[in-house]
């Protein structure tokens, strides 16, 4: 369970939330015909999955930037043990996070698409669960087959679980679309022997970036899970984001220049990667020269005027996810 926090840190941290009312252009209808959610997923719904969420559609106006929670219970009847996830986003899509919230009380009804961007934080006692997340149209993620004793990775999600999408939109185009994700999950056998993943996740809140300054850095350094192997390593950034690096100790294991595609480092095979040090170090530079450049730039969910700095990899063998926040030069962990 987490400890009590602001309710605004809690969003922002647990949700990554790059919400603005005004950013990815294109088309998709996804074939809806009523007020539910599309009839067919861009690449067809497939009996196969052991489940499969088609969201509803998001009308936006030219030049709109919305992110939108999309609310919905999984719909397996049973706990799944999920080693694969298949995800289409129509054009102008920039990006989707799936979170899991198991035991939340009051979360919207199913299939409520809020423009809020605000989508944690829900019974207020425990961290929603960073479950799988993309940044590209098409992307098909596999889970490592072998932990290196035989047995497959895989992540447990209970039957029913609350869960809730966040999406991230622009339409950059001069005409309205209408866009949506479809995200396929499959699953082991069931009494299929596996080792648990779960994701690693942090944010640092102490970023304050000074009108018109350069290489200002923001750096988080927190506690690993002991024993952790990890498969999987990114970060997530904001547009004043000119690199992002996480280390481990003094080398750097993963670094990039794109914030909008920072790409990621995979070990998919024995031995994955564990770390030297006892805490992962991460840092992001930033240049505040664009069009926040008159105004101080803090941490926060909009990804118009706030900016963000974290790093995310998922590990095994977990007996939960991880999830902590750099706040006033040192690491809380919510769970």
């Amino acid at each position: 369970m987490m400890r009590n926090l602001p309710f605004a840190l809690f969003v922002t941290g647990t949700l990554v939330a790059c919400g603005s009312k005004m950013g990815g252009g294109g088309g998709g209808t996804g074939g809806d015909d009523d007020s539910n959610p599309p009839d067919a997923s861009i690449g067809g719904p497939d009996p196969n999955a052991a489940f499969e969420v088609i969201s509803k559609d998001a009308m936006l106006q030219p030049g709109d930037q919305i992110t939108y929670c999309y609310y919905f219970h999984t719909s397996n009847t049973s706990e799944i043990l999920v080693n694969k996830w298949i995800s289409d986003m129509s054009p102008g899509s920039h990006h989707a996070i799936l979170f899991l919230n198991p035991g939340a009380t009051g979360q919207p009804a199913d299939g409520t698409l809020d423009p809020n961007g605000n989508c944690g934080g829900l019974n207020g006692t425990q961290a929603s669960i960073w479950t799988y997340a993309t940044q590209t149209e098409h992307q098909e993620e596999n889970l490592p087959p072998d932990d290196g004793a035989g047995k497959p990775l895989a992540q447990k999600i209970a039957a029913n679980t609350p869960a809730v999408l966040q999406l991230h939109y622009l339409n950059a185009t001069d005409q309205p679309i209408a866009a949506h994700i479809d995200l396929k999950a499959y699953a082991l056998p069931t009494g299929t022997a596996f080792t648990q993943t779960d994701a690693y996740v942090t944010y640092n809140q102490d970023i304050s970036i000074p009108p018109h300054a350069t290489g200002v850095k923001a750096t988080g350094s927190c506690n690993l899970p002991a024993g952790a192997k990890f498969w999987t390593m990114s970060t997530h950034s904001h547009k004043q984001s000119v690199a992002t690096v996480v280390d481990d100790g003094s080398s750097a294991i993963f670094s990039s220049n794109d914030w909008q595609h920072p790409g990621a480092m995979n070990w998919m095979a024995t031995p994955f990667y564990t770390f030297t040090a006892t805490k992962l170090t991460w840092t992001c530079t930033y240049d505040n020269t664009g069009d926040n450049a008159n105004n101080t730039v803090v941490a926060g969910q909009s990804a118009s005027t706030d900016e963000m700095c974290m790093a995310t990899g998922y590990f095994f063998p977990s007996t939960g996810p991880k999830f902590n926040v750099e706040l006033n030069g040192n690491c809380i962990s919510l769970n």
